[in-house]
C-alpha cells in the first residue's frame, strides 16, 4: 500500500492572527468560506481541496516551507483584481516554461503571515 492513488483532501495554512487570516483568504482572495471554529480554525474550499486556515498552539512555530499554487484561467485578470485589493506580488505574471503547445505562467505573492502563495495558469502557446 502507498499513496499512488491518493488525492489531497485538505491543506493547512498556519496564521498568526485568526481574524486577519480569515479576512485575507475570504475577502481578499475570495475563496469559498465553509465554516469556522474560532478562535483557531476556519475552512475554505478551493476547487476540490479544502483549506484549513489555522492558528497554531502557543509555542509552536509555523513551518512555511511549502507554497500553494492557485490554478486560474485568467492570470492577468486575477492578478489585477488581487493587486487592487492590496495583495503585493513579487512580480507581474511571467512565463516560466514553454512547450510546443502550452505555456506555464506564474505570479508569486504571500499572505499577511508570510505563507508562500502563487497564481498559476497553463495556456495554449502565445495565449497569456
Amino acid at each position: 500500500m502507498n499513496l499512488a492513488n491518493a488525492t489531497i483532501g485538505q491543506l493547512m495554512i498556519p496564521v498568526g492572527n485568526f481574524e486577519r487570516g480569515v479576512a485575507f483568504y475570504k475577502d481578499t482572495l475570495g475563496l469559498h468560506f465553509l465554516f469556522s471554529a474560532p478562535p483557531q480554525m476556519a475552512f475554505f474550499m478551493c476547487g476540490s481541496v479544502r483549506l484549513l486556515v489555522g492558528v497554531l498552539p502557543a509555542g509552536k512555530a509555523a513551518n512555511r516551507g511549502s507554497a500553494i499554487y492557485f490554478r486560474v484561467e485568467d492570470i492577468r485578470g486575477v492578478f489585477s483584481s488581487l493587486k487592487a485589493k492590496g495583495v503585493t506580488f513579487v512580480a507581474d505574471p511571467h512565463l516560466v516554461h514553454r512547450t510546443p503547445t502550452s505555456e506555464l505562467w506564474l505570479a508569486e505573492f504571500t499572505d499577511p503571515d508570510g505563507n508562500q502563495l502563487a497564481l498559476m495558469s497553463e495556456v495554449a502557446s502565445g495565449g497569456a
